[in-house]
């Protein structure tokens, strides 16, 4: 019994020892972690792709008309991140279809404004104006973008 409690404080005083030493080294060793989050976090919204339907070909003649309509959605690369999808909100909002903020994030307010842009067209699309990117606004969207801006680049 006795040789039970002595490895009981033992391990006890152990434990202790190492919760003292990690709470004196952990405000520095803790300062780097929302850097690191930060950081992490930005890259992932950098690098997010949205083509909502669109091949590679049909996205880089997306972004090669929005380049010419005079926005800048960035590398012309077939891949619509952040700034194709802020280049299209700043072209959709003095249009009336946007008004959120210019954040390239494709919600539900991007997608509406897409889908109010598509209708706008007179190619008979009747989209719902719903904000989720269903198969039917994905299809429209794809056929406009090879009807009108086929191999602008």
């Amino acid at each position: 019994m006795r040789a039970l409690t002595k490895a009981l404080v033992s391990a006890t005083t152990a434990v202790g020892i190492a919760a003292g030493g990690l709470a004196t080294s952990g405000t520095a060793m803790a300062a780097p972690a929302p850097a690191q989050q930060q950081t992490a976090s930005a890259e992932v919204g950098t690098l997010a792709v949205v083509n909502l339907g669109l091949n590679t070909a049909q996205a880089k003649d997306w972004q090669c008309w929005l380049r010419a309509m005079g926005y800048a959605p960035g590398v012309i690369d077939g891949q619509l991140g952040t700034k194709s999808w802020k280049a299209a909100q700043t072209f959709w909002t003095p249009l009336g279809f946007y008004d959120d903020s210019i954040d390239g994030i494709v919600g539900p307010n991007t997608v509406k404004a897409l889908q109010q842009y598509l209708n706008s067209r007179g190619r008979g699309y009747g989209l719902a104006l719903t904000g989720i990117a269903g198969e039917r606004t994905k299809d429209a969207f794809a056929d406009y973008v090879t009807h009108q801006f086929s191999h602008l680049c």
